[in-house]
């Protein structure tokens, strides 16, 4: 089993066509064995870097009265702020606070015989008291879904699809979705689950972590590779679109955060590059020798994967803030209980 993730270098999957036919082949692998990597030379101006992540502690050290005006239980579009332990994944809490921030856009107008997803696209909620997190972050947006289409793009190469064959999925109002989190130290006897076991939703995930471990990957069944802090490096994941769409030929690895020591903290900015709420993902046609080795996307029974973009991010999110559920979905909830 391998102790640590392979690195993959964002510049040689740009060379000419030529020349990048090696490392292409190294991308659809890990992401076909793996599905998870550090990604390095990404070209994202390190002040930038150093800019979020400083952002991102001054929110988080915040009274909590004013988090608590950004809460995501004011929003129905799953957008603001959650204290620890409010967060659900596997039906046990997660410790972690985080803050929800979407693609800024107006909410849809709804009709009676919508479907419940279009609730999800709406304004995201800035905290009055840090009035400059809302220019970082999007700045950070907008560089991190530069390089997200980059390296999406570079997949569909390596697949031998057309460079834009995932371009009509992700659409002009794709879900742009980051998450600023901070995860608590917890005593030796407390529960330890930052995040419990799960898999990721959209297409690409990338992840800036502080120096402080904790994110492990399922590299096989129950063996598990601590995804150590690389300085400077994101590190990314195939999230379950791309599964979908490549009938398993790509794998959305199940990953966890284990909750660093009493008295210490774990700082880290997620980006998840998604698909349009509207969209449903179609079965690619991979080449034989490719398609021969998809293994068919995976699908716990009790979390079935849809491939009809909204409903896919909806049941997310109604399992893991079950309070926002409740009070903008209950409708949802109860024809899906019926």
């Amino acid at each position: 089993m391998a102790s640590t993730l392979p690195v993959l270098d964002l510049a040689l999957l740009e060379l000419p066509d030529a020349e990048q036919v090696q490392y292409l082949t190294e991308l659809r692998e890990t992401a076909r064995d793996v599905g998870f990597f550090y990604l390095v030379n990404h070209g994202i101006n390190p002040q930038l870097l150093q800019n979020v992540q400083s952002i991102t502690r001054a929110f988080f050290a915040l009274p909590d009265e004013e988090k608590q005006r950004v809460s995501m239980i004011h929003s129905p579009h799953f957008r603001g702020y959650n204290r620890a332990g409010v967060e659900y994944t596997r039906e046990q809490r997660d410790q972690r606070e985080q803050f929800d921030i979407g693609a800024e856009r107006a909410a849809l107008p709804l009709q009676p015989d919508d479907p419940a997803w279009k609730q999800l696209q709406g304004p995201n909620l800035w905290p009055q008291a840090l009035p400059q997190l809302r220019p970082v972050i999007h700045a950070w947006q907008q560089a991190m879904t530069d390089v997200a289409l980059r390296l999406l793009r570079a997949f569909a190469k390596s697949l031998a699809l057309p460079p834009d064959a995932f371009d009509a999925l992700y659409g002009t109002h794709p879900n742009e979705h980051v998450k600023l989190i901070r995860y608590p130290g917890q005593d030796a006897a407390a529960s330890q689950q930052g995040v419990g076991a799960h898999k990721d939703s959209g297409f690409l995930t990338f992840l800036l972590q502080d120096d402080q471990p904790g994110l492990q990957v399922e590299v096989t069944p129950d063996q598990w590779v601590d995804a150590l802090p690389k300085a400077g490096a994101f590190v990314v994941n195939i999230g379950e679109l791309l599964e979908i769409a490549t009938n398993g030929y790509l794998r959305a690895t199940v990953h966890r955060v284990v909750s660093p020591p009493a008295k210490q903290q774990r700082i880290s900015i997620a980006f998840f590059l998604g698909a349009q709420l509207d969209a449903e993902v179609p079965l690619y046609q991979l080449p034989p020798q490719l398609a021969a080795e998809a293994r068919g996307p995976t699908s716990d029974p009790s979390n079935p994967l849809l491939r009809e973009v909204g409903w896919n991010y909806l049941k997310g999110r109604l399992r893991s803030h079950r309070d926002v559920a409740q009070r903008y979905y209950a409708d949802t909830l109860n024809s899906v209980k019926s």
